[in-house]
């Protein structure tokens, strides 16, 4: 199975976006693929859950109105017979006193000053006999009329209580459609390029793979073919074999893409990285022990070949200095040339351009 080096470009863009944004759940790019083609599914069911949890609230409610109606019934027969219970003892303590035989004024004075005293309680007793037992009992009946009204509610704006708990869940989803949205280009883009590197990897351990190969000048490269000066290059795929190097960049484009004129040109796009990866090759490898076997006429040429896989359709034109091939042509293609290097110069070959990666 051919070495492969680093993660596709498009897949580091999408979970940085992603992990920015605090949304952690996705662990593949098909489970981001799948939640886009869902996503009003998705919508549905949670609707569908929510609903089915106010059906579950609204018989808890029925089970938990029954349990109060008992509770306050219980519990106002309790206190009922306690308040009755305090008037009966003060009735029972006037008739004890109107009983008294006693005949001394002084003491007769005093029965009479207890007895208005025992009547003002009976009577304030009785007065206050309602009030204080609904008082009494005032925090259960809350909790009745709370959960009445609530039953209620639901019972007849069962969509409203519906939409009112699905409101949260239902914003967080659209969040992430939309942040996902924004990333749809990098999205197809990576699942192009996750295609070109499941077909790369059926190649021998003699090749080297390294995706998403970035190089960033300090100086920057004047391109005389363009006439403008190159800061940086980034290239899909990098491919490392016994024949030379691949610069290979990928492209899961539509025919309509193919047709925008608005895109930018991705052999315009190679050539330019090809440019740029030539240049700096031969400035580096003077630095780096490459030992690559001299023939007798002098240096060997790397060859650097261009290559732009395209997974859906690919234009009938050929151009100058890039190959275009469908997936199914890639691995053919590569295996036609003839090998040119050893394996061990092959890896040599890979261990310089994984460091140059290394340093940007």
């Amino acid at each position: 199975m051919c070495k492969v080096y680093n993660s596709i470009g498009s897949l580091t863009t999408i979970k940085s976006h992603l992990y920015k944004h605090g949304i952690n759940e996705f662990n593949s790019l098909s489970e981001i693929i799948t939640f886009q083609k869902n996503y009003y599914n998705y919508q549905k069911q949670i609707i569908s859950n929510h609903e089915q949890l106010i059906e579950q609230e609204k018989d808890i409610l029925s089970l938990e109105i029954l349990q109060l109606e008992t509770n306050i019934k219980n519990e106002r027969k309790i206190l009922e017979d306690k308040e009755q219970k305090e008037i009966n003892q003060l009735k029972q303590e006037l008739i004890n006193l109107n009983l008294s035989t006693s005949r001394s004024f002084i003491r007769k004075f005093i029965y009479y000053l207890k007895e208005l005293s025992l009547k003002k309680k009976i009577k304030l007793k009785e007065l206050e006999f309602d009030s204080n037992v609904t008082y009494s009992i005032q925090e259960l009946t809350q909790k009745y009329l709370e959960k009445i009204n609530r039953y209620n509610y639901i019972t007849f704006h069962f969509k409203d209580a519906v939409n009112e708990i699905c409101l949260t869940p239902l914003k967080e989803l659209e969040r992430k459609k939309t942040l996902i949205d924004e990333i749809n280009t990098s999205i197809y883009g990576a699942f192009g390029e996750q295609k070109v590197v499941k077909e790369l990897k059926q190649l021998s351990d003699e090749y080297f793979l390294i995706n998403d190969f970035n190089l960033f000048f300090p100086t920057p490269i004047y391109n005389r073919n363009e006439n403008d000066y190159i800061k940086s290059i980034q290239i899909d795929h990098i491919l490392i074999s016994t024949a030379g190097i691949f610069l290979i960049e990928t492209k899961n484009w539509s025919e309509e893409s193919l047709n925008n004129l608005n895109l930018r040109s991705p052999v315009q796009q190679i050539k330019r990285a090809n440019f740029a990866l030539f240049k700096i090759i031969n400035e580096e490898i003077e630095k780096y022990p490459l030992n690559l076997k001299r023939h007798h006429w002098g240096d060997r040429k790397i060859p650097l070949r261009n290559l732009i896989v395209l997974t859906n359709i690919k234009p009938k034109e050929e151009f100058q200095y890039v190959k275009t091939l469908t997936l199914n042509e890639l691995t053919n293609y590569i295996k036609y040339f003839k090998p040119l290097f050893s394996n061990e110069e092959v890896e040599k070959l890979a261990d310089f351009l994984l460091l140059l990666n290394d340093k940007n």
